[in-house]
């Protein structure tokens, strides 16, 4: 895919191969938690794996900010303002939307905070990093239950810190684990909107800021500027899946786009093709990224989330209540577009690209 984001020091074709090497092995530790509970074999390489536990679905997950907070600290650095507390928000995200996407609601989350010295806890950073967990934990209706924050000198820069997040949810009574064997041909995709960069693509930023004369503080075309909007916070979308799966809505499968971009919409392991005939607006600071790195529409979209922070994919006839019911809960979605026999492909009609299905080889 994007030269640019190689460029910015992530490589997919590298990284994806890895974590198949990770999930074949993964699979063959399957049996080793029998007779405590099942490993849900299928669930491996979905966003969260699953576990039976005598009857009790659980889905676990666990997720890395990746280099956001390196955008906050430049940013604060260079006279901004202090936004750890959206960084916080972010980690927590991370995980509760990617265990959502099996159909398993959270409730619990643990943190790991690392940093390269103590001294990073100055200036209220920790202090603000602390509320803006607590308040996303809020959001995802689940108790925070504690987590690690080692010092990590010579691992991690002194005025750095590196976040990730786990996370635990059930899946409701009555409720199958949202694992793509329900997808099929005429499904409906509905498109969620994301409020920006989210959690993906912040390296991709960081280059392209480095480049710009006046840096994180570039002014948008709206008067922003560029490091206030890429800290923008992610949205949680864990009360629209609450309230989807709370209706008996037929959802058939659920995918967070982070990395990857919309190639994220192929994600099930199923020969189908997956045709999008309307997109959301594209937010300001993802047009702007796309445009200073001089991506082509086939690299922004296969890159950054370009407005869709979530494809949630239903049976016919049902995309209609569940924009219905995004809106009633203060998201904005729409009936995008629609499943289709194979190959394993997405089409983005009103940008006129293609993916294959190669171009995402997650297991």
């Amino acid at each position: 895919m994007s030269g640019a984001y190689e460029r910015a020091g992530v490589d997919y074709a590298t990284l994806d191969a890895a974590k198949r090497a990770a999930l074949e092995a993964a699979a063959s530790t399957a049996g080793y938690s029998l007779p405590r509970a099942a490993l849900v074999e299928a669930s491996l390489g979905e966003p969260a794996v699953v576990v039976d536990v005598g009857g009790l679905r659980l889905g676990f997950v666990l997720e890395c900010l990746g280099t956001k907070s390196a955008i906050a600290r430049a940013y604060e650095a260079r006279g901004g303002a202090q936004r750890f507390e959206a960084v916080g928000y972010d980690t927590v995200a991370a995980a509760v939307n990617d265990c959502v996407c099996v159909g398993a609601l959270p409730f619990v989350v643990n943190a790991y905070f690392a940093t390269g010295s103590a001294d990073w806890y100055s200036g209220g950073r920790h202090a603000s990093l602390v509320a803006g967990w607590r308040r996303a934990c809020a959001e995802a209706g689940a108790a925070w239950g504690g987590g690690e924050s080692p010092t990590l000198s010579g691992l991690v820069e002194p005025d750095q810190v590196d976040l990730a997040a786990s996370a635990v949810g059930r899946v409701p009574d009555g409720v199958e684990p949202l694992l793509g064997e329900a997808l099929a041909p005429g499904d409906e995709i509905v498109l969620v909107a994301s409020s920006g960069l989210h959690a993906n693509g912040a390296s991709l930023a960081r280059e392209v800021a480095a480049r710009l004369p006046e840096g994180l503080g570039t002014e948008l075309p709206s008067g922003r500027e560029l490091g206030e909007a890429l800290l923008d916070e992610s949205v949680i979308y864990v009360r629209l899946v609450e309230r989807l799966l709370g209706e008996a809505l037929p959802v058939h499968y659920l995918s967070h786009v982070t990395g990857h971009g919309l190639r994220k919409l192929m994600r099930a392991r199923r020969e189908l093709g997956y045709v999008v005939e309307h997109l959301p607006e594209v937010p300001e600071v993802l047009g702007f990224l796309a445009a200073a790195a001089r991506l082509s529409p086939r690299e922004a979209y296969g890159t950054l989330n370009m407005g869709v922070g979530l494809a949630c994919y239903l049976a016919p006839g049902s995309a209609g209540r569940a924009v219905e019911l995004a809106a009633e809960l203060g998201y904005r979605a729409l009936h995008a577009g629609r499943v289709v026999d194979g190959p394993r492909r997405v089409v983005l009609e009103p940008v006129g690209v293609e993916f294959g299905g190669a171009e995402l080889e997650l297991r």
